[in-house]
């Protein structure tokens, strides 16, 4: 029974309080041996059950994935490698992104709404930078993509300013010294999610040096993410689109 039937049903006087509370407490979560799956999260918040792949063994995601197909419909996986999407069986339609290491499973029923705009400094912040983009897109934003614009060559900048002032947020991505969300801030109205990435060399310190940048950024509205959590940004991203194209 959904919880959308099980509601009705109370509501209706044909189900007993007794009853709802022992049956929410059963639907809490479901047990795929290696994970307990949250699939009442979308009921909750808006958005599916995501699954961090990354240090989970390929039958481990395999087993999540299974169960997700059977009692959810669609459930995100981040941090996946080639050899976690190749263990789900190939009769559930999973999808894998190589470069942004989401597989995802069904279709959540929303139509693309509003802008994100996902604009990164370098080719090397790609990864990280699809996967906001590919976050945000699985949610049900539309999303507009802008890389290798970082400010070693302000000018591929300049080009797509009218782009992000269209935007209803910007998810600005960068490594090296982490400047790019600055600049942005200076030059654009839209909200910044910026998100340091670990692309650097030695004193980067593996993208602490781009995450206090940002963190100290003296341009207003911009707010900050973990370092390489593009998911993390494409999720508030997409959460910021929905109001503003309310």
């Amino acid at each position: 029974m959904s919880l959308d039937d099980l509601l009705d049903d109370f509501e209706a006087g044909t189900v007993s309080r007794a009853a709802l509370k022992k049956e929410l407490l059963r639907q809490s979560f479901i047990d795929a041996g290696c994970a307990k799956l949250d699939h009442l999260r979308a009921s909750r918040t808006g958005g599916p059950e995501v699954v961090y792949c990354e240090g989970k063994t390929p039958e481990q995601v395999a087993a999540i994935f299974g169960h997700a197909a059977s009692h959810m419909g669609c459930i995100l996986g981040t941090r996946a490698d080639r050899s976690h999407f190749e263990a789900i069986a190939p009769s559930l339609g999973a999808v894998y992104d190589e470069v942004s290491g989401l597989i995802t499973l069904g279709e959540l029923p929303k139509v693309p709404c509003g802008k994100v705009v996902v604009v990164s400094a370098g080719t090397s912040d790609l990864p990280v930078a699809e996967e906001a983009a590919g976050t945000a897109e699985y949610l049900g934003s539309r999303v507009e993509r802008h890389f290798d614009c970082g400010v070693a060559g302000i000018h591929r900048l300049f080009s797509v300013l009218g782009d992000l002032n269209d935007a209803s947020v910007i998810v600005a991505v960068a490594g090296m010294e982490g400047a790019l969300p600055s600049v942005v801030g200076g030059l654009s109205e839209p909200p910044i999610i910026a998100v340091p990435t670990s692309v650097g060399y030695g004193a980067n310190f593996q993208g602490l040096a781009a995450l206090l940048t940002m963190m100290n950024s003296c341009a207003p509205g911009i707010g900050v993410v973990n370092i390489d959590n593009g998911f993390g940004a494409g999720f508030l991203a997409h959460k910021i689109n929905l109001l503003a194209a309310a």
